[in-house]
C-alpha cells in the first residue's frame, strides 16, 4: 500500500460579494492543506489573473478555482467556458460555489466543465462542515494535476 501524500491546494476564489469572501476565508482559515491564495471580484479579473495579464503578470497559478456564478462583467459560466477553451487553463479544476440551487445552473455548470458544484451554506457552522469535507476530498481522496510551471 502506498502512503498518501497530501499536497497543499492553493485556491483562487472568484467572488463578488465581500461578505461571502469574509465568510469563505474564515471557514478556510483553520485548514492546513487548503489555502485561499488570492481573491478576485469579477469574471474579467479572474481571467486576467489566470492568464497572468496586466497587474497579475507574476501571479501564481492556483491548483483549483472556486467560482461563483452570478458576478459582474463576466459571469461564472463565461469564465469557465473561457478557461476550458484555453489550452493553458483547461486542466485547472473548477468548483462552482454559489447560492443557486437551480437545476439548470447545476446542469450547465457540469456541462461547461466544472468538476463539482457546491451550494453555499447560509449558516457559518454548516459552511465549516462543508470546508472540512472539501479539504478531505481535495487533499486526500482526489488527485489534482501538478500546478503549471511559470515560463
Amino acid at each position: 500500500m502506498t502512503a498518501v501524500t497530501n499536497r497543499p491546494v492553493d485556491i483562487l476564489l472568484v467572488e463578488d460579494n465581500e461578505d461571502d469572501v469574509v465568510i469563505i476565508q474564515e471557514a478556510f482559515a483553520e485548514s492546513r492543506l487548503v489555502t485561499i491564495r488570492n481573491t478576485v471580484s469579477d469574471g474579467e479579473e479572474a481571467l486576467a489573473y489566470l492568464r497572468r495579464e496586466g497587474r497579475y503578470h507574476v501571479a501564481p497559478l492556483p491548483t483549483l478555482v472556486l467560482l461563483d456564478i452570478n458576478m459582474p462583467k463576466k459571469n461564472g459560466f463565461e469564465v469557465i467556458q473561457a478557461m476550458k477553451a484555453d489550452p493553458g487553463l483547461r486542466s485547472l479544476p473548477v468548483v462552482m460555489l454559489t447560492m443557486s440551487d437551480r437545476e439548470e445552473d447545476i446542469v450547465r455548470s457540469y456541462a461547461s466543465g466544472a468538476c463539482s458544484y457546491i451550494r453555499k451554506p447560509v449558516d457559518l457552522a454548516q459552511f465549516h462542515m462543508v470546508v472540512k469535507g472539501f479539504e478531505l476530498y481535495w487533499t486526500v481522496i482526489s488527485r489534482i494535476p501538478v500546478a503549471h510551471k511559470t515560463c
